[in-house]
């Protein structure tokens, strides 16, 4: 570490009163200052910018305070994944909170796909509806806002996808990714601009006098849900969404509202803490299940409704989505990975795109992540219907797959998305041309050490200085998530003992230095029981605390190892 890095060090451990591991990693991390690092570690909403720094917010808040004092009946149109169902979830239950005529419409994911479309238009307009307010979609839909205005229908858009060409002309595009827009936070989930449009609105009403002296809405309580659907949309956990998210965890913990107890008791997580693993994990997939292969309705129904029966009910629904979409989700799986471990030609890409009229258009984006992250490439999943494909895209660290698709718009029908996830409509004729040319374009923009995967280490240390007053001030670090990852450090020369293989391929052992031993766990890499020997390990871990039959020790959560002085 450099002379300046020890210093930056020691004034954080002193002032802050905490462990110099702690300090380090906050050093990695671009957090140098007392201040910073206060409001690193200890999250508050009182830090949250201000929402009229977003363009548009002024006029999408008036009209949409127009409406309410109108009466006129608002339509809130989302999309069919978590982002977009908590984003739903979120306007109408606030909405319906301050006695507004509001209503909810979600696309068919398999007949009307992503975004406004004009027979939803149609069936808007002829519900007498007067507003529509888009949450996760909208900012790409410049012919279909053209439509709902000469229907005589007002657009509000709340979106947070990236900004491709001129904007619709709606009544008010919020959107932190539009070019001349200056709130210093450009990566909100769709339900974390909700939220600040609800900031924004629900001071407006004050000052207009709305409650007149009777207690208005605490939006604090919409924090589980905001939680839910920023953890859902692997937005960067830094900045506001490492607010909302410290906060809406210890929500989903408390799990007061109704909907959130019962997914909590049918994921098995009803007397548990909730953690980010645990809402990306247990949570959200049952809640994208019924986007994916049931009805979003349901999910959004679950998030509103405050019958203990009626959520219970709509818990097992999502839960029997969910296995449904396992199923799915495991052939389509198989079926690549056979594809892609027997065929030259896909092996040497540096990106996938495959595509078949077998795979069902719902789970395809989370096979998709499960290849990128598996291969360490890009990959794009295109599910084949009549000759045009729908396609799903998720990508690596180092490439931005939005920016890869501008560069294909030649071969596709339409395309959207941001960094790590977008979708594509193309031809069936065009996949071929449009495959090599993706290939060629990540080629030129990844070198080779760029696709091979680096465990980052954080702070080199001893097995003694992994100890429960560590790990206790490690939770501060949380939430943890993309630019927010769970700490590595590591130990080097240490003995192992009785290495084994446990559970689906897990691979546990004991490890001692200095008369120290822990417990350590490696997911999913038995495999590696075999590569061991006599020589002693570098170890790269994140300590945690395991629970057990009613006890708790410190374990190691591997993360890579190597032979001692290779």
């Amino acid at each position: 570490m450099p002379d300046a890095d020890r210093d930056v060090q020691h004034l954080l451990a002193r002032e802050l009163g905490i462990h110099w591991i702690v300090s380090s990693i906050l050093i990695g991390r671009d957090i140098r200052t007392p201040d910073d690092a206060r409001r690193y570690l200890y999250p508050s909403l009182h830090d949250l910018h201000n929402p009229f720094l977003m363009k548009d917010m002024l006029p999408g808040v008036d009209r949409l305070i127009a409406a309410v004092y109108k009466k006129e009946k608002v339509v809130v149109y989302g999309d069919y994944d978590a982002d977009g169902i908590t984003s739903v979830a979120v306007l109408v239950r606030f909405l319906r909170e301050i006695q507004a005529d509001v209503s909810y419409y979600i696309p068919d994911r398999m007949e009307e796909g992503y975004g406004l479309n004009q027979k939803a238009i149609d069936k808007i307009k002829d519900s007498g509806a007067a507003l529509i307010i888009t949450v996760d979609c909208g900012i790409s839909d410049r012919d279909e806002v053209l439509y709902a205005s000469s229907m005589g229908l007002d657009t509000v858009i709340l979106d947070h996808h990236e900004v491709s060409g001129p904007l619709p002309k709606a009544v008010a595009a919020i959107n932190p990714k539009r070019p001349d827009d200056s709130f210093p936070m450009k990566h909100l989930a769709a339900v974390g601009i909700v939220f600040n449009f609800l900031i924004a609105l629900r001071g407006s009403l004050r000052k207009n006098g709305f409650w007149h002296n009777k207690p208005y809405p605490n939006l604090k309580e919409y924090l589980d849900l905001v939680a839910l659907g920023t953890i859902g949309d692997i937005c960067p956990m830094i900045d506001e969404n490492r607010i909302f998210c410290r906060v809406g965890l210890e929500l989903l913990t408390e799990g007061k509202r109704a909907g959130i107890r019962a997914l909590k008791e049918i994921s098995g997580l009803e007397s548990s803490t909730v953690d980010s693993e645990k809402a990306s994990f247990s949570l959200i997939p049952r809640i994208n299940a019924a986007g994916r292969v049931g009805l979003p309705e349901e999910a959004v129904e679950l998030l509103l409704s405050d019958s203990v029966v009626e959520t219970r009910e709509l818990a097992l629904k999502l839960e029997n989505y969910n296995r449904k979409r396992r199923a799915l989700e495991k052939a389509i799986l198989d079926d690549i990975i056979d594809n892609i471990e027997n065929t030259t030609d896909s092996r040497n890409r540096t990106a996938f795109v495959l595509a078949s009229d077998k795979w069902h258009p719902g789970v395809i984006g989370i096979v998709a992540s499960k290849i990128a992250d598996r291969y360490d490439r890009p990959a794009i999943l295109i599910s084949l219907k009549d000759g045009v494909g729908k396609g799903s895209g998720r990508s690596i660290a180092n490439f931005n797959i939005f920016q890869g698709l501008k560069e294909c718009e030649d071969c596709l029908i339409s395309y959207g998305g941001h960094r790590y996830a977008a979708g594509i409509s193309i031809l069936e004729e065009d996949i071929e041309k449009f495959s090599d040319l993706l290939d060629e374009i990540v080629r030129e923009n990844l070198q080779q050490s760029d696709s091979v995967s680096a465990t980052v280490i954080e702070a080199q240390c001893h097995l003694n200085d992994i100890t429960h007053e560590l790990l206790s001030q490690m939770e501060l670090l949380a939430p943890f998530g993309s630019r927010n990852p769970e700490p590595v450090l590591c130990v080097r020369n240490v003995n192992f003992l009785s290495p084994s293989i446990v559970g689906k391929n897990h691979l546990r052992m004991r490890v001692s230095e200095s008369g120290v031993s822990r417990n350590t766990i490696w997911f999913s890499q038995g495999h590696f029981i075999h590569d061991l020997n006599d020589s002693s390990l570098d170890i790269a871990f994140t300590p945690q605390i395991n629970y057990w039959n009613g006890s708790s020790d410190i374990q190691l959560k591997m993360k890579d190892i190597a032979i001692s002085g290779n």
